[in-house]
């Protein structure tokens, strides 16, 4: 009987054309990320202007495989490249305007995402935004780092920031700017005093909340605040637990989810499903298995019934 075959890391590289998942790659060639004597099946799905060598190739004990159409993207076919080449990981230099879910779906048994990386043109993000918003924002699904490189000063970047957190929280976001420096001070502009003795969240305003509490939720914990939710009772939650939050748009209708953090308050179990509330709660943190970090939760002070707001649907623009 055949023994199971050991997990084989996969590495998969998104963006548009022209983004820079090729310099990425070759910049992780120069600085010897893979110059470890493994074998590396490269799986080139787009050619751009950028290309890597036959040396950097062979140095690197890369052996490439170009997939000309998406209809190549088979399970069969990743199979095939996996018994010919018996590698010991493989990266996937992905097409962005392909569907990442197709490719992840195709993977052999033992093939493991081991790190997912989208590049942006930031150049280009918003006009991609505008007319191509699920196609763009897609390839940040799987993403635990997404790069926007080429920044300006003047880009609206904790907008880029914002969008790509909306789709995937847990992916680290950078900023690389046209001198290729790293800008780490990009946050949000907040509407609410974060230093105030309440923070009140308006309608329009909660998920701007959501995403810089997520992110930041160091500077809230401790804090008291006021917001309106929907009230969603967990199937196998405890009966002093429910989750206010609202209904956002991350990509397209198609992608409306429910976005809210943990709230304990004793009279829990009588509160109507989908019912709006005004929360008033103390912002604490604990840890989060799923994200592999401290996450917010909450602990209700009060809960009143409330009007529904003029939009119920939260957008991250």
């Amino acid at each position: 009987m055949l023994g199971r075959r050991k997990e084989l890391p996969v590495y998969i590289f998104t963006g548009f054309l022209e983004s820079g998942k090729t310099s990425f790659i070759k910049t992780t060639l120069t600085d010897g990320q893979f110059k470890d004597g493994k074998k590396t099946s490269y799986l080139l799905c787009e050619e751009g202007l950028e290309e890597i060598t036959e040396a950097e190739l062979k140095d690197n004990r890369f052996r490439l495989h170009r997939i000309e159409e998406e209809g190549e993207v088979t399970y069969d076919r990743f199979t095939k490249i996996d018994l010919e080449d018996k590698p010991d990981r493989v990266v996937i230099e992905y097409n962005g305007t392909w569907d990442i879910n197709k490719a992840i779906e195709a993977f052999p048994e033992h093939w493991m995402l081991a790190e997912g990386i989208a590049t942006v043109n930031a150049a280009t993000y918003e006009s991609y935004l505008a007319n191509m918003k699920q196609m763009m924002t897609r390839q940040f699904t799987y993403a635990d780092l997404i790069l926007f490189n080429r920044c300006k000063n003047e880009m609206n970047l904790p907008s880029f920031k914002r969008t790509a957190k909306a789709v995937n929280k847990r992916a680290q976001v950078v900023f690389e700017m046209e001198d290729g420096s790293i800008n780490n001070e990009v946050r949000q502009e907040l509407p609410y005093d974060i230093h105030g003795d309440l923070i009140r969240v308006e309608d329009d305003d909660y998920g701007l909340w959501y995403l810089d509490c997520f992110e930041n939720v160091q500077d809230y914990a401790g804090k008291k605040i006021c917001f309106k939710a929907q009230v969603m009772r967990p199937k196998r939650g405890p009966a002093d637990v429910f989750v206010p939050g609202r209904f956002a748009m991350t990509c397209c209708a198609a992608d409306i989810q429910f976005v809210g953090y943990p709230c304990k308050w004793d009279n829990a179990r009588k509160l109507k499903e989908k019912s709006y509330v005004m929360v008033t709660a103390r912002i604490g943190k604990a840890m989060n298995p799923q994200y592999g970090q401290e996450t917010p939760v909450l602990m209700a002070e009060s809960v009143e019934a409330a009007d529904p707001p003029d939009d119920e649907v939260v957008y991250f623009q």
